[in-house]
């Protein structure tokens, strides 16, 4: 794969700036950034060093520049960590001088494009998601179809929709790799599941989440001739989890990959996901691959639509561990995913659009204040 993200051109029609705050970020914008390069523009990347986000840049080869980290659960840590963040953003933006900032729910990048004056483009799928404290003037938002304009709180003219769902945008792309079992050390005959435990330092987190998750574990590691795969947040977590289960891990029934591993190979050679997040929920319902939900916070419109076409099962309590979780092998075909590409295509459309549209604004009124850069 080639590298993206060098800000390197200097006749661009535009330079786009993407802070990447979390780990789905990743895999998500790599086909963005590189319809916008082909298109002519030129990116600057930034990421969090935090949720593995810069060791997947390095996997995708991405070059950016590694700011700010996460701060924990603490609610005024984690605001101070925010406003802290934004700030050590700055002295970027204004080196680079992008046209036009982007994410999928950078906080950070709100408040430091506003305070730089530079129109912004805000990426969700969650309609639940707490606002910002900040606001950007010239802030867009962007959201699959299947979410109403009326769960999202700014005007309408400034929230555009796109296909389908934000997996769409990679998951066609997507190569299988069979290896990757046998790398795991997990044989052809054995029954594998790939488990992401909920984000316990989230804002949104509920302890049921936890709950059903440590039970399904559990009910998963009494079951022959099974193994686990664990895809822990952070270390803290991974240490966590490994004391909570030192049999399970001593006799190899639930392991950590030892190495950053591709997130979407790692569910296409699974037999089945158990998941508390929601992005590892919906790469594989995209990738036809069972998953269960055990995310136990408001379940927002995309999940809904997936959990109402059979394509995910929610967990909601104990016995549904027990009665809907099915643990049988699937069979797997090793082939690229099909699918179009409409997602990406509207999404950067409308980038281009936004880039357009600020332009001939400021050629017209270069008295604006979103034309004057701090």
């Amino acid at each position: 794969m080639s590298t993206f993200g060098k800000s390197n051109s200097l006749r661009s029609k535009g330079k786009i700036w993407i802070d990447l705050d979390n780990s789905p970020h990743v895999p998500f914008f790599v086909p963005i950034l590189e319809e916008l390069e082909r298109r002519g523009y030129s990116t600057v990347l930034t990421a969090r060093d935090c949720f593995q986000v810069c060791d997947l840049a390095d996997l995708y080869r991405l070059s950016y520049r590694c700011v700010g980290r996460h701060y924990g659960k603490n609610r005024i840590l984690k605001l101070g960590g925010l406003i802290y963040r934004a700030f050590q953003l700055l002295p970027v933006v204004r080196k680079e001088k992008p046209d036009l900032a982007m994410s999928h729910g950078s906080r950070a990048l709100l408040l430091s494009s506003a305070i730089a004056r530079i129109p912004c483009i805000t990426i969700t799928d969650y309609e639940f998601a707490k606002d910002a404290l900040f606001v950007n003037p010239k802030h867009w938002v962007m959201a699959p179809e299947v979410i109403p304009d009326s769960t999202i709180q700014m005007d309408k003219n400034r929230i555009f929709k796109y296909p389908g769902i934000k997996e769409d945008v990679y998951v066609p792309r997507f190569k299988a790799d069979p290896a990757l079992r046998a790398q795991l050390g997990i044989q052809a005959e054995e029954l594998m599941v790939t488990l992401r435990p909920p984000a316990d330092e989230a804002h949104y987190h509920n302890p049921q989440s936890a709950e059903l998750f440590r039970v399904a574990v559990e009910f998963i590691g009494t079951q022959p001739n099974t193994k686990m795969v664990l895809v822990p947040r952070n270390q803290r977590q991974a240490a966590m989890l490994s004391q909570l289960w030192p049999d399970l891990f001593a006799a190899g029934k639930i392991m950590i990959p030892q190495h950053v591993v591709d997130g979407l190979n790692l569910i296409w050679n699974s037999d089945l996901v158990i998941s508390g997040g929601g992005t590892m929920n919906r790469e594989a319902a995209a990738l036809h691959v069972p998953v269960y939900s055990v995310f136990r916070g408001k379940i927002g419109a995309v999940d809904q639509h997936l959990a109402k076409s059979g394509r995910l099962v929610l967990l909601e309590s104990v016995r549904d561990v027990q009665t809907k979780l099915v643990l049988e092998p699937r069979d797997r075909q090793a082939k690229t995913a099909n699918g179009d590409s409409r997602a990406l295509q509207a999404i950067v459309d409308r980038v281009e659009s936004i880039l357009q549209w600020n332009s001939s604004a400021c050629q017209a009124l270069p008295e604006l204040p979103i034309c004057q850069r701090k």
